[in-house]
């Protein structure tokens, strides 16, 4: 179902608002004269001769309006009035008490059971014909919000299900997103690798991951395409494809040498996204990059920076280097060039690759945390590793944004290099 299913309001119905009509007087001679007084008027007339036997008729016919005695034996015609009132029913009777009462508390006891409107005995035909139209008014505006009432609960009924059927699709989606990480922690003989992702929605455009590109040689990656979202978290998807193989054919960071694959230079890796990005995927968004290709046994590492957030580097006791000049964004400018850059981890120090949805993230008065707020906190956390340093990292996030709801998707990348 989608939103061009849900139903329309409708206007106001133009057949006839009153069709049945409802007389009762305990006496056979009025009901007579009044019923002959709505003979032109094309209604279908019922009679009752006491309360009780109108209340049934109620039960049994969809009446519209009631003309009903106000003196009658056993009962009254407020009491009646007052018990029609009190059937549970969807329909609303347009009630006109007929009395010779015209005291200002009868009026009021009238109203307050329920009555609509007074007609006074003798009934006079012009006056009982006013009297119906006015009737008529009120049920054909009563009518019209009843049916668009009903209109707005159905339609709730059907957003909800639209809704629930949509939330069920996106907690699916975000399932598979999650599942593009296969490892969230890796341990290498030389070191480990820890990941993590956070959607601020149900699906992002964030991805970290890693990969194998020869016996010793690791790649590992942040993106972030713009946006958020359903069309981000494709986007997240098809990048994610370009960097999940294991050979050449399938990984644009992997070539083939002449003795088996080697790693692309990171350079060439964003460059060929870039172009990949403008001219098959073809669209609108672009992303942020950082590419690490790691050589685990000695901790060398080559990077490309595409716009994303600085990689960082945190030494042993805790101080943290920025690396990189910043760079284009992939999928921004036909034609971009990038720069590669070097770096060398030693045992004991770690690579950490962030979005910007950490260091951009605002406290309550908006202030953005910044790459110094983010060192900050990397210093007092220096002597956690792993996972648990990925926790307490989000932990600390969370107590600046003052909610664990960040605005916008987070991810991390940690290699920890033991050497």
């Amino acid at each position: 179902m989608s939103v061009a299913d849900l139903p329309r309001f409708v206007p106001a119905p133009t057949d006839q608002t009153i069709r049945n009509v409802l007389v009762v007087d305990d006496s056979r001679a009025q009901r007579l004269l009044i019923a002959s007084g709505l003979k032109s008027g094309s209604f279908d007339v019922h009679q009752a001769e006491s309360g009780a036997e109108a209340l049934a008729l109620c039960r049994q016919i969809d009446i519209d309006l009631v003309l009903s005695d106000w003196m009658m034996p056993g009962m009254t015609g407020i009491e009646f009035c007052r018990a029609l009132r009190q059937v549970q029913t969807d329909r609303y009777v347009y009630f006109i008490l007929l009395t010779s009462k015209s005291d200002k508390a009868a009026v009021a006891e009238g109203l307050e059971v329920g009555a609509d409107d007074f007609l006074a005995k003798p009934v006079d035909a012009g006056e009982l014909r006013a009297r119906i139209k006015a009737g008529e008014r009120v049920l054909a505006m009563e009518r019209v919000l009843r049916g668009n009432n009903q209109l707005l609960t159905d339609t709730l009924v059907k957003l909800r299900n639209l809704y629930a059927a949509l939330d069920r699709d996106l907690v699916d989606a975000r399932n598979l997103q999650q599942s593009l990480l296969r490892e969230r922690h890796h341990r290498y003989t030389e070191g480990a690798i820890s990941l993590i992702l956070r959607p601020s929605g149900h699906v992002g455009g964030d991805m970290v991951g890693f990969f194998d590109i020869a016996p010793g040689q690791s790649g590992f990656y942040a993106f972030d395409v713009s946006g958020h979202g359903v069309t981000s978290a494709l986007m997240t998807a098809r990048l994610s494809g370009l960097l999940s193989g294991a050979s050449a054919d399938q990984n644009i960071a992997i070539a083939q040498g002449p003795n088996g694959p080697v790693g692309r230079d990171p350079a060439e890796v964003a460059a060929t996204m870039n172009r990949l990005m403008l001219s098959e995927i073809q669209t609108d968004r672009y992303a942020t990059l950082a590419y690490a290709e790691i050589d685990r046994p000695s901790g060398r590492i080559r990077l490309v920076q595409a716009g994303h957030p600085h990689p960082m580097i945190q030494h042993r006791d805790g101080t943290v280097t920025l690396l990189g000049n910043g760079g284009l964004p992939v999928g921004l400018i036909d034609g971009a060039s990038y720069e590669r850059f070097e770096a060398r981890l030693n045992p004991g120090e770690r690579l950490l690759l962030v979005s910007d949805g950490v260091t951009e993230c605002p406290d309550p008065q908006g202030i953005e945390l910044g790459h110094d707020g983010l060192v900050a906190i990397l210093s007092r956390l220096a002597d956690l590793r792993g996972n648990a340093f990925l926790d307490a990292l989000m932990w600390e996030l969370a107590r600046w944004h003052q909610d664990e709801d960040f605005p916008d998707d987070i991810s991390c990348a940690l290699y920890e290099f033991d050497g």
